[in-house]
């Protein structure tokens, strides 16, 4: 039989694998573009560099694929991901028109913005959420994410390992942040999102989308919150509540209709996630998902 290890990145049993199966990864996702948007730097050479403007949402999907593959992947499509990413990074450079400087994409500072940035976000809005995470696991999942941040090129030990280290990272990273004209217009934009053509059918339902990117919006930090201030200040206890039902319904939702939210790539390799775990004795009639109960984890 083979090694878990030789299957999947990061194996049922991890911290990692009960957080990037919770569908509160979507709302914990858009959070985090939020929150990366507030540095400068990063949030214009996202701007300058990619299709944004024109598909917000597509950013997301991809930032899904590489979360997934990093995660459910094998170890040779993780390790390809990572060497694409990186040589896409390597090439791509970032004009501050307030300083005149021209920054590399893949500056540690900067890549390391976008890595806590976004992780911080997934772990904070699933515990939120209602997932039971000890401190002991939130921890965990942390350190367990510095895999995926070498993926793009850090160093591990440069990575905030425990959520005393990531708040420390995140408090000491504030003076830098501020909202500029991109930041605010990504904010506005994933409010009220432009949908990839393969999902203009859902376009009818687009007033409903509002709804979601408030929530969103609503996860952020007050202080985050308060530099952007683009909404209305509510009641945490209600955003909470709505960020439990909201993480209540999708997770209820059946694997296969949920992953059709993902690119057509990205279910791909998923389905061969579950393949070969599927042949090396892991019961998936219930998808991944299901596993992560060691119930069905085949016999020692």
């Amino acid at each position: 039989m083979k090694r878990i290890e030789d299957l999947v990145v990061q194996p049922p049993q991890s911290a990692t694998w009960r957080v990037h199966l919770d569908r509160s990864m979507w709302v914990g996702g858009v959070r985090g573009l939020m929150l990366q948007a507030l540095h400068p730097v990063a949030m214009r050479g996202v701007w300058q560099n990619s299709s944004f403007q024109q598909d917000p949402f597509g950013r997301l999907r991809r930032t899904a694929d590489f979360v997934g593959r990093v995660t459910f992947g094998s170890p040779e499509e993780a390790a390809e991901i990572g060497r694409r990413v990186r040589a896409i990074h390597r090439a791509l450079r970032v004009r501050d028109p307030d300083t005149g400087r021209t920054h590399r994409v893949d500056d540690p500072e900067l890549l390391l913005w976008v890595h806590c940035a976004e992780v911080s976000s997934y772990l904070e809005v699933a515990r939120r959420g209602g997932l039971g995470l000890s401190e002991r696991q939130a921890d965990r999942y942390l350190a367990e994410q510095r895999r995926s941040a070498a993926r793009v090129g850090l160093h591990p030990d440069d990575v905030p390992g425990t959520c005393a280290e990531m708040e420390a990272y995140l408090k000491r990273a504030r003076p830098a942040l501020r909202v500029t004209p991109e930041a605010a217009a990504a904010v506005r934009f994933l409010l009220w999102p432009r949908l990839p053509r393969e999902l203009r059918l859902l376009t009818a339902g687009k007033p409903l989308y509002f709804p979601f990117g408030a929530l969103c919006y609503y996860t952020l930090p007050d202080w985050a919150r308060r530099m952007y201030g683009v909404l209305p200040e509510v009641p945490q206890a209600a955003v909470t509540a709505a960020l439990k039902a909201f993480r209540l319904a999708l997770n209820s939702l059946p694997e296969p209709v949920h992953d059709r939210a993902f690119q057509p790539a990205t279910r791909a390799m998923l389905q061969a996630s579950r393949e070969r775990l599927g042949a090396a004795g892991y019961d998936v009639t219930k998808g991944l998902k299901g596993l992560t109960d060691p119930r069905r984890w085949p016999a020692a």
